[in-house]
């Protein structure tokens, strides 16, 4: 059974060292991608868009520095309040938004109750799926190779 963790939130938009602007972002973890997080952000324009990346780097994030080329996640304190930076690059552009420490981490830690770190494989079935694959009738020629 697929469990999903989401977190709705604003983020702040970074523009300049003086200027942000909000923005509406979803943290959404589903157990089925255990190695996954999922945002999608609202920046007012028809379609959201939408960021998956290891979970293992926000993990990490929240406590130091983490990540390298298309996302990095650090802490630090903004005007006197923890939060997360969460810079992002794409061929569409460069962005940093921040993030409010406390409700990340107690999204994230909701994600790792439901599947902790470790048993992300477990979550996959994988070997149910193979099975099943293997053993679904008519899926494999059991005709030798008259090219052989």
């Amino acid at each position: 059974m697929q469990t999903v963790v989401e977190r709705e939130l604003e983020m702040e938009l970074v523009l300049s060292p003086e200027r942000s602007v909000p923005v509406p972002a979803r943290l959404a973890y589903r157990t089925d991608d255990p190695f996954a997080v999922h945002i999608t952000f609202h920046v007012g324009s028809d379609a959201p868009v939408n960021w998956t990346f290891a979970r293992e780097l926000i993990v990490e994030g929240v406590f130091r520095p983490s990540g390298q080329g298309d996302v990095r996640i650090w802490p630090t304190k903004v005007n006197g309040r923890s939060v997360i930076c969460l810079a992002l690059s794409s061929p569409d552009g460069d962005a940093l938004l921040e993030a409010p420490s406390s409700p990340v981490a107690a999204w994230l830690e909701r994600t790792l109750r439901a599947v902790p770190p470790g048993t992300e494989l477990d979550q996959l079935a994988l070997d149910d799926g193979l099975s099943a694959l293997l053993a679904a009738p008519g899926t494999r020629d059991e005709t030798p190779d008259a090219g052989a």
